[in-house]
């Protein structure tokens, strides 16, 4: 039952949005009563916790495999990681456009939590452009810091526009992604692999 309550409050969340959906719509969406409801979760804002909590322990999880991955280089591990994110539209849309969107209604313990996740979500991938960084696989000017927010911000945004069923795969559209993240958008000279003005490009 408390699955149940949760995927109802997905549906109900996403559409209509978190203060505007009653403990009442949720309950009759499952053919449950209050005191269902009340005996797993102590008010809305709980169950919104745990639909944003459940999120990201599932981005964690699959994060962790792909960071574990000891025979993959940090390319190939930004590039699963990217992928994760993106192929986890179909899947966890009405997830992710809830935690993105709905967070703010959520008290202080319960955005503690919540916090605590982003940040390890977060601190790995900084880790990762270090080591890439430290391997030589990146450039050592690269701020490994800004160079994650700046990842997690255009991975993240994509839940809001991207169709997994468009003109565009999950596989194209992260392939746009990465190499975007590792070679910009300036045209390199087909003799001399130098950009506009003659500035050679290095990944190293």
């Amino acid at each position: 039952m408390k699955e149940k309550l949760r995927e109802a409050a997905i549906e109900l969340f996403e559409r209509k949005g978190f203060k505007e959906t009653s403990v009442q719509e949720i309950v009759e969406a499952v053919g449950a009563t209050k005191g269902a409801f009340y005996y797993y979760y102590k008010s809305k804002e709980e169950l919104l916790c745990d639909i944003c909590v459940s999120y990201l322990d599932d981005l964690l999880r699959q994060q962790e495999h792909i960071i574990q991955d000891v025979g993959a280089s940090c390319t190939d591990k930004l590039r699963a990681i990217v992928y994760m994110v993106i192929s986890n539209i179909r899947t966890r849309k009405k997830s992710a456009r809830i935690f993105f969107r709905e967070m703010r209604h959520l008290a202080d313990d319960h955005l503690a939590e919540i916090r605590a996740k982003r940040r390890v979500f977060r601190k790995r991938y900084e880790q990762l452009i270090e080591d890439g960084i430290a391997r030589g696989e990146f450039k050592p000017s690269l701020n490994a810091e800004m160079i994650t927010f700046g990842l997690l911000g255009i991975t993240n945004w994509s839940y809001y526009w991207f169709q997994p069923d468009g003109g565009v795969s999950e596989e194209e559209l992260t392939d746009i992604y990465v190499d975007f993240i590792l070679n910009g958008i300036r045209a390199q000279s087909e003799k001399t692999g130098a950009g506009v003005g003659g500035s050679p490009i290095s990944l190293k």
